[in-house]
């Protein structure tokens, strides 16, 4: 079969099992024996091809293979709309009504460089490096959202030998400056928007020469003249600049070894301070190898991929190494313009782009659900009825091999791949648990989802579904780059003699240590090289992962049994009333509450079934609406199989919205529970009080 122009379909056709135990691999007490991919039972895969061993020789060969192809696509903004709209808020006890403006942009169509116009900047980028005088093995921070920039830096750095250390645009000040100090960065790069934020750190990070900012047009120079009051020594320059001394000023490139370290990247600390990860070349490379077999090598450079996602963030890192070592064009967007809703006279970027291969974290795929179901179910009731049918029936179809699915897809489902660019061929999700019904919703209406699971430890590569493997009951087979095993949990009951225990894990993907740490590093890898994930899993009859539980996530109650929160607030976020949700369960308590973000659209309609007639922030405090939106949850916690014990107690709706920038959820959409709870301190304390 040509998997380059396959489609996959979410059935599995492929015979388990889908993982086999490591060769010779001695059974341990308390420890599962290690599984491994068919294909790696006589040792990992280390490279995608022979010559290919760092980032290095992926650049190159990008270059060389695929020059004339179009490689990276931007779209330039034409204009900015600010529009404002009248809301109620409580401050002080008192309900007030405030302006609150929104941004929309208008934006052009994409503009491509070329995979050998590209290569070319990155030279560039890494020549005007060392005419700023740095050398093989300084550290080049990167601080910025994801662009084509910023992967030049990245690859200009590669290029020199120079490690990168990626942080967060939205990392914080406190986090900022530890990775600053820690790593003793010579020289960043970052969105001229952020050139404000480094004056506090760099009181303490004093290794820091020089400042890179990217585009001119957006520098406010009082910013820029504040920045340079208190660091008079620093030179500040525009990323274009830095290109033209390299292009005056050529050197010969410095090509790193596999062992050398490529990044240091720093997580974004959703419990505890970030920790710096070394990723070596080799761990690199290796993640590319392993999910090319994982996915049968399937794309090139006939396909699109939409980049979107951070950069900062390990997934989209090495999905966009992938795409150069693929020949696949990347075109890059933003959340703030991804769906003609939030752009203005123009396409947003899934239209505009019309990608074929597109990555994103659960919150994602939950709107992208929670949008099309809203739409239908507020269709005429023929429309309705025609959608949901065909959607139970096209799952019967595959489900019992039998034909007709594509009709149903042509006649009943295109409109709604339309708005995603109507060319998807499959998306991949990662960062957390998704649900079932969301997993097989966005299947069978959109594209084949698969499922990925990895950490910044491990490269992102720790399991990724075959699409012939397809299902929703797990995350999926393992990469031939690493064996896995479960090793006990007995403190929550998860024994390994039951195939489950924590996801421990093992190979040339697996990073060595954390930058300068060593009581952590000792604390996550073992001896001999195991890392320990901290996630609880189980292998299922197929031979797959299924990740069921996290060690730090979980919370005993007062009757002594452990409550999985990401578990509940998978299956709660699922609502059509949620938008987001933080699960708290107390010690002390026997049943745990919610804190949700509502969808307001679900909230107000919710509200109008049932005589509710407050608005604004009174509508959010209503006790009545608190009722029904807790029967609403607890309704669907007892249809999704929960116990008595894990169906919530209370809920508490708030107004704002949890965004990174708040401190509520990293960019990778993960909650930071410890800073929601601080924030509804005192909700919490009266709910429990109400009981």
């Amino acid at each position: 079969m040509d998997y380059k122009k396959w489609i996959p379909i979410p059935q599995q056709t492929a015979k388990p099992p889908f993982t086999v135990p490591s060769l010779g691999a001695a059974a341990v007490e308390g420890e599962t024996i290690p599984r491994r991919h068919p294909k790696a039972l006589d040792g990992f895969l280390s490279i995608p091809e022979e010559g290919i061993h760092t980032l290095y020789d992926v650049l190159i060969r990008a270059g060389k293979k695929f020059g004339g192809e179009k490689a990276l696509g931007t779209r330039p903004l034409l204009k900015k709309h600010v529009e404002t709209k009248i809301v109620k808020k409580v401050v002080e006890g008192k309900e007030v009504e405030e302006e609150k403006e929104w941004t929309f942009f208008e934006m052009g169509p994409y503009a491509w460089v070329t995979f050998g116009e590209y290569v070319e900047l990155a030279l560039q980028v890494g020549a005007g490096l060392r005419k700023f005088g740095l050398v093989a093995g300084d550290k080049v921070h990167v601080y910025a959202a994801t662009s084509m920039h910023w992967l030049a830096m990245a690859h200009g750095a590669v290029s020199q030998s120079m490690p990168i250390v990626t942080a967060y645009d939205t990392l914080g000040e406190e986090g900022l400056t530890t990775s600053l100090q820690a790593t003793r960065a010579r020289l960043m790069f970052l969105d001229a928007h952020l050139l404000k934020t480094l004056i506090k750190p760099l009181q303490k990070a004093k290794y820091l020469e020089v400042v890179v900012y990217d585009k001119k047009e957006d520098l406010v120079k009082d910013d820029l003249d504040a920045l340079l009051e208190a660091h008079p020594s620093l030179k500040v320059i525009s990323f274009e600049g830095l290109r033209i001394a390299g292009e005056e000023n050529p050197t010969d490139p410095v090509p790193p070894s596999p062992g050398d370290a490529c990044c240091i990247m720093y997580t974004s600390g959703s419990t505890g301070s970030p920790k710096g990860v070394t990723i070596k070349h080799k761990a690199i490379v290796g993640s590319i190898a392993g999910g090319g077999v994982n996915i049968h090598n399937m794309c090139g450079p006939d396909d699109v991929y939409l980049a979107y996602l951070p950069l900062a963030h390990v997934i989209e890192y090495t999905l966009e190494n992938c795409c150069l070592f693929w020949g696949t064009p990347m075109g890059y967007g933003s959340p703030k313009s991804l769906t003609d809703l939030s752009v203005r006279n123009c396409k947003g970027d899934l239209r505009e782009l019309s990608p074929t291969i597109m990555a994103g974290v659960p919150a994602v795929w939950e709107n992208v659900r929670k949008g099309v179901s809203n739409r239908v179910n507020n269709s005429p009731a023929l429309v309705k009825h025609l959608f949901w049918g065909a959607l139970s029936l096209k799952s019967f179809l595959l489900s019992h091999n039998l034909p007709g699915a594509s009709i149903l897809d042509s006649l009943i489902f295109k409109k709604v791949r339309e708005a995603t660019g109507g060319r998807l061929r499959f998306c991949v999700t990662g960062g957390g648990p998704i649900s079932k019904e969301t997993q097989l919703f966005i299947s069978m209406v959109i594209c084949l989802q698969i499922n990925g699971y990895g950490l910044t430890e491990t490269t992102s590569m720790t399991a990724l579904c075959d699409p012939l493997q397809w299902t929703t009951d797990a995350i999926g087979g393992v990469p031939p780059t690493v064996e896995v095993k479960l090793v006990d949990y007995k403190e929550a009951g998860y024994l390994a003699k039951n195939n489950q225990g924590e996801v421990w894990v093992r190979g040339p993907t697996v990073f060595e240590g954390y930058y300068e740490n060593e009581e952590e590093t000792r604390k996550a890898i073992t001896s001999d090289g195991w890392f320990k994930t901290g996630d609880v899993g189980e292998w299922d009859a197929n031979g797959h992962l299924r990740i069921i539980d996290r060690t730090k996530n979980l919370v005993k109650t007062l009757n002594g049994e452990y409550i999985a929160l990401e578990k509940l607030e998978s299956l709660y976020r699922t609502s059509a009333v949620v938008a987001n949700i933080c699960v708290y369960a107390s010690p002390d308590r026997v049943k745990p509450i919610a804190i949700i973000v509502p969808a307001e659209p679900a909230l107000l309609q919710l509200a109008k079934e049932n005589g509710i007639t407050e608005e604004g922030a009174a509508l959010y405090r209503s006790k009545k609406l608190q009722s029904v939106v807790l029967k609403e949850l607890q309704t669907k916690g007892r249809a999704g199989g929960l116990v008595s014990l894990e169906i919530i107690d209370h809920v508490i709706i708030v107004e704002e919205e949890w965004t990174p920038q708040n401190n509520l959820v990293t960019p990778a959409q993960k909650l930071q529970r410890k800073n929601i709870l601080q924030k509804y301190q005192k909700e919490i304390d009266a709910a429990f009080a109400s009981k």
